[in-house]
């Protein structure tokens, strides 16, 4: 840890669900209709889904390994998420100002125990730095794609890393993403992604962030690849960062659900949802 460098361990529990099984139908009928429709499911689970609103684009893709699951205990999980942004003419997709990643509600998403990291931390650092300053805290990574259109030169694209750390916010926990490109210029951006959690529907857990200017209101986000996992030791204990069961009734071995719900809020008023779904498999099947 780099002098100045302060991590520390997170001793508030934030749990939040993730059901990794759809609502059950009443009749034996329905649910083999379910089953069926769960296999069809499975062979393309791995394609992403598209959502559009005039020329604009977004495609969402999801999935979440181990996909064999214990039936009646939860058990550590990583969640893969990647989204695209287009356009159908070719053109430039509008800045996107906002997005919000909400996740299915039955699970856990737990930091206790966890080293916790601060925007502060992580501002004007490499990817490098980040990961000394704040390694420890660390629960994902990805990568993102930039378009920068300059009015006066042709559209270049622009790439980059990212890594997601566990942290706090005026006493709350938050993700904290942190994105380091090098082209055209050497930048870093910290989001803070808030963690809320909502009462009703299939989504517990929601993710939200708004994004910064990029190149002077020039740069447009084309894509974004994110995995979230992280286990480690506390008290003697295994514990995992993301952990969920495959809570299908007995006699039965896997069903469709809900992974995950995103909201795309772009520059130009437009706002796209998308929705993603999966397969879970009760261990052992």
């Amino acid at each position: 840890m780099r002098a100045g460098g302060s991590i520390r361990a997170s001793h508030s529990s934030e749990t939040a669900h993730l059901n990794l099984a759809a609502p059950m139908p009443r009749s034996r009928n329905a649910v083999l209709a379910a089953i069926v429709l769960a296999i069809v499911l499975s062979t393309g689970f791995a394609s992403a889904e598209v959502f559009s609103k005039g020329n604009l684009l977004v495609s969402l893709k999801g999935n979440f390994s181990p996909q064999d699951l214990p039936r009646n205990r939860p058990a550590p999980v990583s969640v893969n998420l990647t989204g695209k942004i287009r356009t159908t003419d070719g053109s430039t997709p509008p800045p996107l100002r906002r997005v919000e990643i909400a996740l299915n509600r039955h699970g856990r998403m737990s930091n206790r125990g966890l080293a916790t990291c601060t925007s502060r931390e992580l501002q004007s650092t490499t990817s490098e730095a980040a990961l000394a300053r704040c390694g420890p805290a660390r629960v994902g990574s990805g990568s993102f794609s930039v378009n920068v259109d300059f009015p006066t030169t042709p559209t270049f694209p622009a790439s980059g890393r990212i890594l997601a750390f566990n942290g706090e916010h005026n006493g709350r926990p938050v993700v904290l993403l942190h994105l380091y490109g090098t082209t055209p210029v050497r930048a870093t951006f910290v989001l803070t992604l808030a963690v809320s959690h909502t009462r009703k529907g299939d989504f517990g857990t929601v993710l939200s962030a708004n994004l910064p200017t990029l190149a002077g209101g020039v740069g447009s986000i084309t894509e974004l690849e994110l995995r979230i996992g992280r286990t480690w030791n506390y008290r003697g204990q295994r514990r995992s960062f993301l952990s969920a069961a495959c809570s299908v009734p007995e006699g039965f071995r896997r069903l469709p659900f809900s992974l995950a719900k995103g909201t795309f809020y772009f520059a130009d008023s437009r706002v796209i949802p998308a929705k993603i779904s999966g397969i879970c498999r009760v261990r052992g099947s």
